[in-house]
């Protein structure tokens, strides 16, 4: 029973560590979704896919496992206000990019030292992701690309999310929509089809592309029960295409 308590406390700690850096992670890849993915359905599988096939019975995995958690921890870590100082009871950065320096930092030295694991398939996502927020769209997408090819659907879809959404920022509109249309095809437990149909949506009228949008808005409301958030959203992005 010791064993099984201490193993449960392990996977406590790293789900609290893990699912507000996920939260935040969500909403840089999905800024535009509105009210779409509120459940935190992403999160949960975000942290069930990493506990399901960690391994907490050899010293390393341990080692690795508090390092990611505190990676974590900088990546969440709250940026103060412009002119405020340094709290020492409460650790903040000084602006995004400092943060993001930091927390890219860490993510690279856990695929350095921990290769081949669970952490280093995660470690290259955020990596990805903190690429992005410093400008390095080439980066970005090298990495992304990367987690995009692994066997983890979830994992995987999660990657090809943010991939898209940088093809999308950065005017690549044909990448963007490739990539959403086969997240729609082939939805996952991390992005589902309405996530997907949503920012493909966007994405069309972002370009400009206002019957592209229309059609797309209009499929999601047929698809979506009359009363869901879903089919609501779809409502309202209509109206403002009229």
């Amino acid at each position: 029973m010791r064993a099984e308590a201490r193993h449960q406390l392990k996977q406590d700690r790293f789900s609290r560590a893990t699912m507000h850096a996920a939260e935040q992670t969500v909403h840089w890849t999905v800024e535009h979704q509105g009210k779409l993915i509120v459940a935190g359905v992403v999160l949960a599988v975000i942290v069930a896919a990493i506990i399901g096939g960690w391994y907490y019975n050899e010293r390393q995995d341990e080692r690795a496992s508090v390092e990611f958690g505190k990676a974590l921890q900088s990546f969440d870590m709250p940026v103060r206000p412009a002119g405020m100082p340094p709290q020492a009871d409460t650790p903040s950065f000084s602006s995004a990019k400092e943060r993001a320096t930091e927390a890219h930092k860490q993510f690279q030295d856990l695929t350095n030292k921990y290769p081949h694991t669970h952490v280093a398939d995660f470690s290259r996502y955020f990596l990805g992701v903190t690429s992005a927020q410093l400008g390095d769209n080439a980066a970005a997408e090298r990495e992304l690309k990367t987690v995009a090819d692994y066997h983890n659907r979830d994992l995987s879809a999660l990657a090809k999310l943010a991939l898209a959404g940088l093809y999308r920022d950065t005017n690549r509109t044909s990448d963007a929509v490739n990539l959403y249309k086969q997240l729609i095809e082939k939805p996952s437990q991390t992005v589902s089809k309405a996530a997907a149909e949503f920012q493909l949506a966007e994405t069309y009228q972002g370009a400009g592309m206002t019957a592209d949008a229309k059609r797309q808005y209009e499929q999601i409301q047929k698809e979506a029960p009359a009363q869901s958030e879903a089919n609501q959203l779809a409502s309202a992005k209509l109206q403002e295409l009229k």
